[in-house]
C-alpha cells in the first residue's frame, strides 16, 4: 500500500503551482481558537428563544458532544507538542506555540464551559419544567418515588456494579475515556473520621436518564442514574457508609494516526492494536462536580491517576456530560417542541422513472441532502445490485451507519456475482470500529474490501457502476460532497451528482485503479485529485481571477466549505482582494482567514450558517470572465485535505445544473438573515439581521420550500431489469 501512496504523490502537478504568497502572522486567526468561536455560535443557538425548546436542548447536547471531540484531538495534539515534544503536522501560521494555544484555550473554554451550564440551569431547565419535563435531584423525590427507584436499583442496576477501593493493595483503577465515575469516600461505621476513597464507574450499558413512572399531569420526570446509585451505595459497603461523592469523568487522547513505517503486517491488525491502546491515551481533561473539595482533587490529579495540570480541570455546576440532553430531545410527544420534521422529497428527474440508470442517461442531475432524498442513492446501488446488465461496482465508503442499506446492497451485489470492490477507510476518525465491522461483514458475503492508503486517508465520495447496454459498456458515476451514510444524509445538508458522461468516467476508473492498484500517469480529464494537484489547482483558478480583476473583467469568487485553514489558499485570497476580486466564503467551522483588514481583504466576506442542519456541502464558483465554472468537491481547504487525504473536486458542466447551484442555492445561502452570522477582523461572529424593508430569508426553510414545490408526485419505484433491457427505452 505504501506504493500506492508513492504513485499518488508522483502525480503531482506542482510545475502548474503559483508561488507562495508571504503573509504576516497577525492576518490569520488561531484554528482552534476559530473552533471555539464556531461552538459558540451552536450556544447561540441554544439561547435563542425563537427555537424550539427541545431543539435548545439538542444545541446544549450538540455543545457538550463538540467539546469531547476538541479536547480528544486538538488539544491532546497541542498537549503531546508540549510535553512530548512532537512536531505539528502543520506549524500554525498565525504563530502561536503549543503553550500560548493551550493556555488561550483553557481560559475560553472554561468561561464557555461556565455560560453552557448557565444556559441549561438558568434558562432552559426552568422553561422545560414548565412543560412538566424534570430531571429531579434526589431530594426533590417523593417517598412513592423512592420506592421505585429503590426496586429498580435492585433488580437492574446494583447486578451490574462493581466498586473498586483505592488502597496500597488497590492502585486507582484506570478510567476509561468519557466514562462516567463516581469518586467516593467511605469511613468504617465504627471509626468516625477515618477516609477511605473508591471509584464506582456508572454502568454505560443502562440508560443515564431513568424515567420515573407518569405523572397525572402528564409530565415526564427523570432521574439521572448517578444519582439513583449515589443515595443507595452502602449496599455496596458492607460494615461502612459513604460520606461524600462527586461524579467525574476523564477526557483522553484519542486521535488515531497511522504512519507508513508503523505498519508491519497489514494495515487492519495496525488500526486494530492502536484501537486497543487509545483507551490508555493520555488524558487531557478532567469533568467534575463543582463540590469536590481539594482532597477529592488530590485522589484524581496524584501520580499514576491523571496527571492534569489544574488548567485541565473543569468543575460544573450540574450534571457531569451534558450530552445526556440528548435523551430529552429524543422525548416521545412534545411536538410543539421541535422544529417540525422534515421529509425529504423525490427530485424531479426522478419524476415517472422506474430505473436509475435512464434517468441518467437522460440528463446529468443533482440532489441536495437532506432537502431531497437520499433514498436516489441508496437505488442506484440497490438497482445495481440486482441487475443482470451490470458487470461491476465500486465504492469508497468513508463514514458507514449501523443497518446501512449501501452495505446491505454491496453484499448483495457480490453473492449475485458481480465484482464488487469496497475501498473502506478505517481511519476515518472514531467510526473505526464499526467500519471494520462492516468491512469484514462485505468480505465474508464476497466484496473485495481494500483498507485505504497507508499515510493518507480516502476521504472522497465516488461510486462507479459498470452497465452493459446495447452500444456498448456505460460507466455510471456518483460523486457526491457527504458520505454514504444514510443517517447523517437527513441531518446534513450535502449535495450528489450523478452523471454518465464518458470522460469523468474514465477518470472515475483511474481513480479507483490508484486506489486500489498501482496505477499512474493518468491524465485526468475533469477529476482534480488530492493530494496530487487540488491544492495548485484551487491556487490557480484563485489566481485568474485576480488577473481578470486587473484587467477589468468580471471578477468573483464564492465559496462554502466547512474550513477554512490552509495558509497558502488564505494568502492567494489575500491576493485576489488586493487586485479587486469581490470574494463571498461561506464556512461553517473554522475560519482562520481575517476579513474586512483594509489593503488585504476589504473584499472578502465570511458567513457561518448554524442552523438546523449541519452544513456540509463544498461548493466553489469562479465568474471566469462570464464564462463561470462551478465545482463540487469532498475537501475542505485545510492542509490535511489537500496533502494527507485523497480528496477529490468535480466540475458541474450542465448549464441548468450550475445556474441551480450559483442562482438557487449560493445565492439563497448569502442572503440567510436568520441563521447566518459574519466574520469580523478581530476573529468574532456578529449575527445578520434583516435591512429594514427586506425580507426575512432563512435559507434551510427556503431550500425545504423549494423542494416541495418541485417535488415529484410519482415516488420511484425499483423494476427489475432483465437480460437485454435498454436504459433508454
Amino acid at each position: 500500500m505504501g506504493k500506492t501512496k508513492n504513485a499518488l504523490e508522483a502525480e503531482k502537478a506542482s510545475p502548474a503551482a503559483p508561488p507562495a504568497v508571504v503573509v504576516d502572522a497577525s492576518l490569520f486567526i488561531n484554528r482552534e481558537l476559530s473552533w471555539l468561536e464556531f461552538n459558540e455560535r451552536v450556544l447561540e443557538e441554544a439561547r435563542d428563544r425563537s427555537n424550539p425548546l427541545l431543539d435548545r436542548v439538542k444545541f446544549l447536547a450538540i455543545c457538550s458532544s463538540n467539546l469531547d471531540e476538541f479536547f480528544e484531538v486538538r488539544v491532546a495534539g497541542l498537549q503531546a507538542q508540549l510535553y512530548e515534544s512532537l512536531e505539528p503536522q502543520d506549524p500554525p501560521p498565525d504563530g502561536m506555540g503549543p503553550q500560548a494555544q493551550l493556555q488561550e484555550i483553557a481560559k475560553r473554554a472554561h468561561d464557555f464551559v461556565a455560560r453552557l451550564y448557565d444556559v441549561w440551569l438558568h434558562e432552559v431547565r426552568p422553561e422545560l419544567e414548565g412543560y412538566g419535563i424534570r430531571i429531579c435531584s434526589p431530594e426533590e423525590l417523593t417517598d412513592t418515588q423512592n420506592a421505585f427507584l429503590d426496586d429498580y436499583f435492585q433488580n437492574q442496576v446494583y447486578p451490574v456494579l462493581t466498586p473498586l477501593a483505592i488502597d496500597p493493595a488497590h492502585p486507582f483503577p484506570h478510567v476509561h475515556n468519557k466514562s462516567l465515575n463516581l469518586l467516593l469516600r467511605i469511613e468504617p461505621l465504627n471509626q468516625h473520621g477515618r477516609n477511605l476513597y473508591a471509584v464506582l464507574q456508572v454502568p454505560s450499558v443502562i440508560s443515564r436518564l431513568v424515567p420515573l413512572p407518569d405523572e397525572p399531569d402528564g409530565g415526564k420526570r427523570f432521574v439521572l442514574l448517578e444519582d439513583v446509585i449515589g443515595p443507595r451505595l452502602d449496599a455496596l459497603f458492607g460494615g461502612y457508609r459513604t460520606v461524600e461523592r462527586v461524579a467525574f469523568r476523564a477526557t483522553r487522547n484519542s486521535d488515531l494516526s497511522i504512519q507508513e513505517n508503523e505498519v508491519k503486517s497489514s494495515l487492519l491488525s495496525t488500526i486494530e492494536e492502536t484501537l486497543r491502546q487509545r483507551k490508555w491515551g493520555a488524558p487531557v481533561r478532567l469533568e467534575i462536580s463543582e463540590r469536590a473539595d481539594n482532597e477529592f482533587l488530590a485522589q484524581l490529579l496524584a501520580g499514576s491517576a491523571l496527571e492534569l495540570e489544574e488548567r485541565d480541570v473543569y468543575k460544573v455546576p450540574g450534571p457531569v456530560d451534558l450530552t445526556v440532553l440528548n435523551g430529552l430531545y429524543k422525548l416521545e410527544g412534545f411536538r410543539d417542541l421541535r422544529e417540525p420534521p422534515y421529509e425529504p422529497k423525490m427530485p424531479p428527474a426522478f419524476t415517472g422513472r422506474h430505473s436509475v440508470f435512464r434517468a441518467i442517461r437522460d440528463q446529468d442531475f443533482l440532489v441536495h441532502h437532506p432537502y431531497e432524498s437520499f433514498g436516489t442513492v441508496v437505488q442506484l446501488i440497490e438497482q445495481a445490485s440486482e441487475d443482470p446488465n451490470v458487470l461491476a461496482i465500486k465504492m469508497t465508503l468513508y463514514r458507514t451507519a449501523d443497518s446501512n442499506p449501501i452495505i446491505t446492497a454491496l453484499a448483495r451485489a457480490a453473492e449475485n456475482g458481480k465484482q464488487v470492490t469496497a475501498l473502506v477507510e478505517l481511519q476515518a476518525r472514531l467510526d473505526e470500529e464499526n467500519n471494520i465491522d462492516k468491512a469484514r461483514m462485505l468480505q465474508k458475503a464476497g466484496v473485495h474490501v481494500v483498507y485505504g492508503i497507508v499515510g493518507l486517508k480516502t476521504h472522497c465520495k465516488a461510486a462507479l457502476v459498470v452497465r452493459r447496454e446495447h452500444d456498448g459498456i456505460r460507466r455510471y458515476i456518483h460523486l457526491g460532497t457527504g458520505n454514504y451514510n444514510h443517517t447523517t444524509a437527513r441531518l446534513y445538508t450535502d449535495l450528489s451528482y450523478f452523471t454518465c458522461r464518458p470522460e469523468i468516467g474514465e477518470d472515475a476508473s483511474a481513480l479507483f485503479n490508484l486506489l486500489t492498484g498501482y496505477s499512474q500517469g493518468h491524465n485526468w480529464k475533469r477529476l482534480v485529485v488530492a493530494p496530487m494537484d487540488l491544492a495548485d489547482r484551487l491556487s490557480v483558478l484563485i489566481r485568474r481571477e485576480a488577473d481578470h480583476a486587473r484587467a477589468g473583467v468580471p471578477a468573483r469568487i464564492i465559496a462554502k466549505m466547512n474550513s477554512l485553514v490552509d495558509p497558502r489558499i488564505i494568502a492567494s485570497l489575500y491576493e485576489a482582494s488586493q487586485a479587486g476580486v469581490k470574494i463571498d466564503l461561506i464556512v461553517r467551522g473554522i475560519c482562520c482567514l481575517r476579513p474586512g483588514v483594509p489593503g488585504f481583504s476589504e473584499n472578502i466576506k465570511v458567513r457561518s450558517v448554524v442552523d438546523k442542519f449541519l452544513e456540509h456541502s463544498r461548493i466553489t464558483y469562479f465568474a471566469n470572465a462570464e464564462q463561470p465554472e462551478v465545482f463540487l468537491s469532498s475537501a475542505d481547504w485545510m492542509p490535511r485535505n489537500f496533502r494527507r487525504r485523497v480528496e477529490l473536486m468535480f466540475p458541474i458542466e450542465s448549464p441548468a445544473l450550475k445556474a441551480r447551484i450559483v442562482d438557487e442555492i449560493l445565492a439563497i445561502t448569502l442572503t440567510d438573515n436568520v441563521k447566518a452570522r459574519e466574520l469580523q477582523a478581530d476573529g468574532t461572529y456578529r449575527r445578520v439581521k434583516p435591512k429594514a424593508g427586506a425580507p426575512v430569508v432563512r435559507c434551510q426553510l427556503e431550500f425545504q420550500k423549494l423542494a416541495d414545490e418541485h417535488a415529484s408526485t410519482i415516488p420511484m419505484t425499483p423494476v427489475v431489469l432483465t437480460e437485454g433491457d435498454h436504459p433508454d427505452r
